[in-house]
């Protein structure tokens, strides 16, 4: 790994912050057009189809609408800028696939909106003509419309989703601060964090955040790394011990000299692996365009050759371009425009009443696909807080337990760490009197424990480890340590004037629907994995409490999304992977769904795809199962989208004609279009009853 110089550290702070914020510009600029399409098309196609009441009802007129509104003309001048503004792109889309001679959606909407629109204004212009050949002057301005209006919609939806990804690095960014103390011939001194060089000595103070990877040179204090890490635990930290950028100091001060500095920090490693990952990403949805892809030449040879066929037959060009325009119009690409749209919409919605948020139709698809899915262990199967478990009295004990837990409270009350606070809890909960007695001489000694003179006796708190430090045998104490730490407890010890009085069983608890919750995801058939930075021992105890076989432990935060591209290359893919730290947000970008619990940091939720919002995890094996519900309907509205449209398709060239005299009019083909989308609306509302399965019972 190299070093960068000052230049280079300046560059990385100077270039990081602006392009995310040009990402983001240029996001808000393509939402607000979308907006501004969308808003117009909906006015004017509501307008076009107030103007075409009268002949959907059959009647040349209404009495509250003008002859003039009615008029051909007027739908003409409502529809123009509706297909020529708003749906600009896909007639320049369409273009430039014609040019790369290909098809895709974009050339199945222009050619059908297209077509409906010519033939309209043939109409307008000249609708003698087709009343002279016995054929109804119908126009369909309304149709061409009504399709870009809802194509516009789909777009702006996606253009939403697609702009999230940017949120997450810019959450990661904000977490480095903006300056760093460093100590220059002899003094402090205040520089931005982007000047920092390998080898400057820096001050962190109490409640500040240290800037920059580094070893601690002098001083020693308690460092919250669970923005990083997801570890609940402060670390200690003393002269030798490795410091990284963006964590948190909670107590004391001390001076660390930087050795990773810009594009080499830990953080920065970590933001370039969720822009990696996610800029790596292909998308999912392709089913339709790659139907389009054949479908559309298809349908235009289709057109062409009743047109040729029924001019040579009848020498009627008029007669002939009906047949052309009822093959176009039946093939319109509505329905096929709603058949994921409506699917996705009506799914998150439901997913949203159960408490699951999908950052995407990609999401949504993808979820169903797993087959293997890895389980963060902290704030993911546990609860993320820890508390007491366990309060073991040893040799009968010299103090009555209550005496004993107010000596405990009151010396752990002064400390800051997270396991003397859920003593402090727990001493509370079981003392009916609140009040402690006085501390004096209050000690924390770094990693080991804290000492004081309480009510006017020598208390220690710590681990076993500590005492065996001082020289205090503790062979009573291996049966009881082994005990709990099997039970993936953290053991803290009390003595008392020189007598071991008991000892702490501190865990992180399972969450109450962990178990049930990896029982429905086995049931669904998926391979749960746990990955965890835990000891392997402490992390195959907690796998075996919630029934995972699987366990891929002590593993380095920015070594977990390796650990997901090394299952996906594997072939265990599609691989999905829950967390809630920021140390999980690299895996959950890697992943090929992340899934993130609303209880964690704002950086795994902006870098995951789906988000859990009470932090339940039976929220994940309800999202693989709406998922799957969702994609099977949209597999439905697929055949209701082409069903109506591939039986109509011979009719509309003519084929029964001559036998039958059916002539199918686009009015009618238009219809049948139109009913072809209500069957796909229709059907898509049923996901609106979607129930996730009840969870097994725990065992």
């Amino acid at each position: 790994m190299t070093t960068p110089t000052m230049g280079q550290a300046c560059c990385h702070g100077a270039t990081e912050t602006p392009s995310t914020t040009d990402m983001e510009r240029e996001l808000a600029q393509e939402l607000t057009a979308l907006r501004r399409k969308l808003s117009v098309a909906a006015l004017l196609t509501a307008l076009v189809m107030l103007s075409s009441l009268p002949h959907m009802l059959g009647r040349h007129s209404l009495p509250f609408l003008p002859a003039w509104f009615t008029s051909p003309w007027s739908q003409l001048v409502l529809t123009t800028p509706v297909l020529f503004w708003c749906g600009r792109e896909f007639f320049s889309g369409a273009w430039s696939a014609f040019r790369q001679h290909s098809a895709d959606m974009n050339t199945l909407v222009a050619t059908g909106t297209g077509i409906a629109y010519l033939s309209s204004i043939l109409t307008t212009v000249a609708p003698d003509l087709l009343r002279k050949q016995g054929l109804p002057a119908d126009v369909y301005y309304e149709t061409a419309a009504v399709i870009l209006s809802l194509i516009l919609l789909g777009r702006l939806l996606e253009a939403r989703a697609r702009g999230q990804t940017s949120e997450a690095i810019r959450h990661l960014l904000q977490l480095q601060p903006p300056s760093a103390r460093v100590i220059r011939d002899g003094v402090p001194v205040e520089i931005p964090v982007s000047l920092v060089v390998v080898g400057d000595h820096v001050q962190v103070r109490p409640g500040e955040k240290v800037p920059v990877d580094g070893v601690v040179e002098e001083g020693s204090s308690w460092v919250e790394e669970s923005m990083l890490t997801g570890e609940p635990t402060p670390v200690a930290k003393a002269p030798g011990d490795e410091v990284i950028g963006a964590s948190m100091n909670r107590s004391g001060s001390f001076t660390f000299r930087a050795s990773r500095v810009g594009g080499d920090t830990v953080l920065a490693q970590i933001v370039e692996l969720v822009r990696q990952a996610q800029s790596s990403r292909t998308r999912v949805q392709r089913l339709a365009d790659q139907v389009v892809g054949w479908f559309v030449p298809v349908v235009i040879a289709i057109a062409i050759a009743a047109f040729v066929a029924w001019f040579l037959v009848s020498g009627n060009p008029v007669l002939a371009m009906v047949f052309l325009v009822s093959v176009l119009v039946i093939a319109c690409p509505c329905a096929l425009g709603l058949t994921t749209p409506t699917s996705i919409m009506v799914a998150s919605g439901k997913g949203a009443e159960n408490g699951l948020i999908f950052r995407s139709a990609e999401a949504l698809e993808t979820a169903g696909t797993v087959r293997t899915i890895v389980l963060d262990k902290t704030g993911t199967l546990t609860r993320g807080q820890p508390e007491v478990t366990d309060f073991e009295r040893l040799n009968g004990g010299a103090l009555p337990a209550d005496a004993l837990l107010a000596l405990t409270a009151a010396l752990e009350s002064r400390s800051e760490h997270p396991l003397a606070e859920a003593i402090v809890t727990y001493a509370r909960s079981q003392l009916k009197d609140g009040s402690m007695p006085a501390v004096e001489g209050f000690e924390a000694v770094a990693g080991r424990g804290v000492q004081g003179v309480v009510a006017g006796q020598q208390v220690r708190v710590g681990t076993p480890r500590w005492f065996e430090e001082l020289g205090i045998d503790t062979a009573a104490l291996k049966p009881l340590v082994d005990r709990l730490e099997a039970a993936a407890c953290s053991v803290a010890t009390v003595m008392v004037d020189g007598r071991i009085e008991a000892c702490f069983g501190v865990a992180d608890p399972l969450k109450s629907s962990s178990e049930a919750a990896v029982a429905a995801l086995r049931r669904l058939g998926l391979q749960v994995v746990m990955l965890s930075g835990d000891a392997r021992r402490t992390a195959e105890v907690v796998a075996a409490q919630v029934g995972i076989e699987r366990v891929i432990a002590e593993v380095r935060p920015a070594d977990k999304s390796s650990v997901i591209r090394k299952l996906q290359e594997q072939g265990e893919g599609p691989v999905a992977m829950v967390g809630d730290g920021i140390n999980d947000a690299p895996a959950l970008a890697q992943a090929d769904v992340g899934i993130a619990m609303g209880t964690g940091t704002d950086v795994a939720i902006a870098a995951s795809d789906i988000t859990l919002i009470s932090g339940n995890l039976a929220g994940v094996p309800a999202a693989i199962e709406l998922s799957r519900a969702a994609m099977a309907n949209i597999r439905q509205n697929l055949f209701f989208a082409f069903a109506y449209n591939v039986a109509g398709i011979p009719i509309a060239a003519g084929l029964l004609f001559p036998f039958t005299g059916w002539l199918l009019s686009p009015v009618i083909a238009g219809a049948a279009m139109a009913f072809s989308s209500v069957s796909v609306v229709s059907n898509a509302l049923r996901l609106r009853r979607f129930q996730p399965a009840p969870l097994p019972k725990a065992a």
